[in-house]
């Protein structure tokens, strides 16, 4: 698999041992929990940037010692009927944007995959009432892969993507997160990465480092008043936000933050990971849950 990390002694002892087992983490083990991780993933460029928000995510991965895998819902992956996850062993990746430079569809994140953390994922969900199935062929889609990339660079952790149900309301999505928390006391960092402004119409594309627009800047203060209350109800209540229909003309990166505070547990403190704007109107708040 690379970086040191066996492919065969994973997989066989997730078979013969379970998720927890084979992760080697868990309530029984003492070990602290992984955290819960949001991203504003903003433009696809960001896989080639080096400025603040990449150090940022860098010195986020840095800091996480208890992470065994990840599994991570993105904005770009929406599925018509049944929930989809990735159950590859070696998940491709998805250059799921056009007229980019050449340099950008060069690039490469050899993670691997996780087939029974997988088959867990599915198991979970269903058991949960929710329609779910095991895909082999899907890859990992930019809105996971190019954080990541930044995140955990030396691509040794198994990654699991999960697709979100077309036409997915908040609190449908934060179900999801809800039946896949257990799974953060084995190890696994439950990632959501979307946008919390996100109006392509709107980007200021020739200015990166251009000042926030205030419609954007007061929908993405509303949602930090509100993570910073714990109003994790109030905040599916997204349409009553200032500028709310603006800020989101389709709620698709909005909804990877409901799986992540799906995900959250009493006792975790949020913890800031990145605060700015990219473009004048994408917002690129990150954050953590950890316990």
């Amino acid at each position: 698999m690379g970086g040191g990390l066996d492919r065969r002694g994973v997989l066989q002892g997730m078979a013969a041992a379970g998720v927890a087992g084979a992760l080697g983490t868990g309530a029984a083990s003492g070990q602290a929990k992984a955290p819960a991780l949001f991203v504003s993933h903003g433009s696809p460029m960001v896989a080639l940037d080096t400025d603040a928000y990449p150090q940022a995510l860098k010195g986020f991965g840095e800091g996480v010692s208890t992470a065994k895998a990840l599994v991570v819902v993105s904005a770009h992956w929406e599925t018509p009927g049944e929930v989809r996850v990735t159950a590859s062993e070696r998940p491709p990746l998805v250059y799921d944007f056009h007229g980019f430079p050449n340099a950008l569809y060069q690039l490469r994140y050899a993670a691997p995959g996780a087939p029974a953390l997988a088959a867990d994922v599915v198991g979970r969900l269903k058991s949960a009432g929710l329609e779910a199935v095991a895909d082999g062929e899907r890859g990992l889609d930019h809105g996971a892969w190019v954080p990541l990339l930044h995140t955990f660079p030396r691509a040794t952790l198994p990654v699991v993507q999960v697709s979100m149900p077309l036409g997915a309301r908040a609190a449908d999505i934060a179900r999801m997160g809800e039946v896949l928390r257990p799974l953060r006391e084995e190890g696994v960092l439950l990632m959501g990465s979307g946008g919390i402004v996100h109006n392509l119409r709107r980007v200021n594309f020739r200015e990166k480092d251009a000042s926030p627009e205030p419609w954007a800047q007061s929908f993405d203060t509303w949602v930090a008043n509100k993570l910073e209350a714990r109003d994790f109800t109030g905040l599916q209540s997204w349409l009553d936000a200032p500028n709310a229909t603006l800020a989101h003309p389709r709620a698709e990166h909005l909804l990877p933050l409901y799986f992540v505070l799906g995900a959250a547990l009493p006792e975790d403190r949020i913890t800031p990971v990145f605060e700015g704007f990219h473009h004048g109107t994408l917002s690129m708040r990150s954050f953590a849950l950890r316990a």
